[in-house]
């Protein structure tokens, strides 16, 4: 049996985030950043370790947690975060928060635009942080190319104005400001610069293309094709860079944020805590369900648990809906931008989390993974009881030759291999598969009945209307018409018909449900084809064989049960030959395959 440890390793996600190593007092030991983070996480344990500190780390973890996120620059800039927070015994103490650069829009008459790498809360914007400052300063170029701001420090006030306290300078002069110091640049028209570059800032090039187009073109026309080429080379740095990060945003600050995922018998709430635009707490607990609770009662539950449980005093929360709490704390539910992907970012992390419990669960306790699929089916399909017994039959044939079935076995949401059936069609004339399914569907019932076999407790036909209402023409002949639950799949849009229902049942493309029916409905076609095909070679193989003069089936069969194929009792000897099935039949079959080859 594996340990805890190993199952949250085989569990992690192929996504990229941030990984954080505990040892068992709960303390955390390590926090990294991957890629991938079931390949990395893995990494520390699959193999020996050079470094020496590096293997009494590993020794010491006990747990491990993980966040998702969605680029690998967001899992850079929230390890940061973390670092920054928790001072893990393991990692490298980070510098202060000048660590990276951002870009500072200057609460100002007439704002100046510069790179910084100190935030100061005076009221002025700030936009990264960024994981390059070669982007930065790209980014600050293009604008610079494309509008003329001011880079003085003067106080720009209109009393300095209007008592011509300032004279212009050199960068009026080369062109690069149009001196509103001197008020030849109406603050207005300053502004109106000042948004566009925002646009610009946060990755809307759309209303600037025209411009960037232009301004290629002008140098282009003046034949300055170094210039328009320098214009070309920065618009493509940019083309490569993210311009804002999910994980961190300045503008969010001192918030809580939440949500929810469930099904039947669980529900999954996440809770991230933003400090200072960051993410520097991550925690996802699992609920089990006493009744049928909505996700809205369950989410207001959890939020006062949690909240209380890591002493929050966020005066605000993020959630996915809205949810009732009362008191002084502000509930926001975001539509769009930075604080929506906060949000969307919670419920990816809970969702993960799910699939890691399930994962765990499948391999410590795998009757509690079965027992939660069998009740998800049950109540997707609508069905009395869990199927715990399922079958499905699918026919097979190619222009009406070799008319076949076959009957594919599930127990538990597993094939059932020794329990899968193959049918010759014994009745029908020709490609009928209404008919071929109700034949097939009665000997399997009549023979289970009669050998007092226990019943499936769904069964699943492969076609629409037309092949179920034939099986259940089969049903109500052995009087099985409610003892079983009976459903058809079609293949174009994967809907679910019931009997005597006009209107199918579309499942969610990515429920467990509908995948282990598609499995099912895959492997009856799969069971099929194998033993129509093997059947239409066999076949094959006899009528070459039989042409042969003098040549009976009981040779035939002597011959194949030694040789495997019509293609090697050609290639035989007449020795070898003469050995199975004596002298004369052997020369026979010499004399057929040398006259066939002239």
């Amino acid at each position: 049996m594996p340990t805890a440890l190993e199952i949250q390793v085989k569990t992690l996600p192929d996504s990229p985030g941030v990984y954080q190593y505990y040892d068992k007092e709960g303390l955390i030991l390590y926090v990294g950043k991957a890629k991938n983070l079931k390949k990395r996480v893995a990494s520390y344990f699959n193999k020996q370790q050079d470094n020496g500190k590096t293997r009494v780390l590993v020794k010491k973890i006990a747990s491990i947690k993980h966040i998702v996120v969605n680029t690998e620059t967001d899992a850079l800039l929230l390890e940061n975060n973390l670092i920054k927070k928790y001072q893990p015994k393991y990692n490298v103490m980070l510098k202060d928060d000048k660590t990276y650069p951002w870009i500072c829009i200057k609460k100002e008459r007439f704002p100046r635009i510069f790179l910084t790498r100190n935030v100061i809360k005076d009221g002025s914007e700030y936009f990264g942080p960024y994981t390059s400052v070669r982007t930065v300063k790209a980014l600050l170029d293009l604008i610079k190319e494309l509008y003329t701001l001011r880079t003085c420090a003067y106080d720009l006030s209109k009393t300095n104005i209007s008592n011509h306290k300032y004279k212009v300078c050199l960068e009026y002069h080369l062109g690069n400001c149009k001196a509103p110091c001197e008020n030849l640049q109406t603050e207005e028209n300053y502004l109106t610069d000042i948004e566009a570059i925002r646009n610009i800032i946060k990755g809307n090039f759309k209303e600037s293309l025209e411009k960037f187009s232009e301004l290629m073109q002008t140098f282009a026309g003046r034949m300055e094709f170094e210039e328009a080429h320098k214009i070309k080379e920065k618009i493509d740095l940019l083309a490569n860079y993210q311009s804002k990060s999910t994980v961190v945003n300045p503008s969010i600050t001192n918030v809580d944020v939440f949500s929810v995922i469930s099904d039947e018998s669980y529900a999954y709430v996440n809770f991230f805590k933003i400090a200072n635009g960051a993410i520097i707490q991550s925690h996802t607990s699992e609920i089990k369900k006493k009744l049928d609770e909505t996700d809205k009662e369950l989410l207001e539950l959890a939020i006062v648990e949690i909240r209380q449980r890591f002493h929050s005093q966020s005066k605000e929360i993020y959630t996915p809906f809205k949810v009732d709490l009362g008191g002084d704390i502000k509930v926001t539910v975001p539509k769009l931008g930075d604080k929506k992907r906060i949000v969307e970012l919670s419920i990816r992390n809970a969702r993960y989390y799910r699939q890691d419990r399930f994962k765990q669960i499948k391999i410590v306790d795998p009757d509690r993974h079965v027992k939660r699929i069998m009740a998800q089916m049950q109540k997707d399909l609508r069905l009395s009881s869990p199927p715990r017994h399922i079958e499905c039959f699918d026919n097979s044939n190619i222009q009406g030759t070799h008319p076949v079935a076959a009957c594919v076995v599930f127990k538990d949401g597993k094939p059932s291999k020794k329990d899968y059936r193959h049918y010759n069609i014994k009745t029908v004339e020709g490609p009928d598969d209404f008919a071929s399914m109700e034949e097939v569907v009665f000997r399997r019932y009549k023979r289970l009945l009669a050998e007092n076999e226990p019943l499936p407790q769904l069964v699943v036909i492969d076609g629409g209307k037309g092949q179920l209402s034939s099986a259940l023409k089969s049903l109500d002949l052995l009087g099985l018409r409610g003892r079983i639950a009976i459903i058809g799949i079609a293949k174009r849009l994967e809907e679910i018909y019931y009997p005597e229902d006009p209107i199918p049942l579309y499942l969610d493309k990515k429920s467990e449900s509908l995948k282990i029916i598609q499995f099912l409905r895959n492997e009856a076609h799969r069971f099929g084809i194998t033993f129509h095909r093997n059947k239409r070679s066999k076949s094959a193989i006899q009528s070459e064989l039989e042409q042969i003069p003098s040549i009976g089936n009981q040779t035939i069969t002597v011959l194949l049960r030694k040789f495997k194929s019509a293609k090697r009792v050609k290639s035989a000897t007449f020795e070898e030959l003469k050995a199975e099935i004596g002298a004369a039949r052997a020369q026979k079959i010499i004399d057929y395959f040398k006259a066939a080859s002239i």
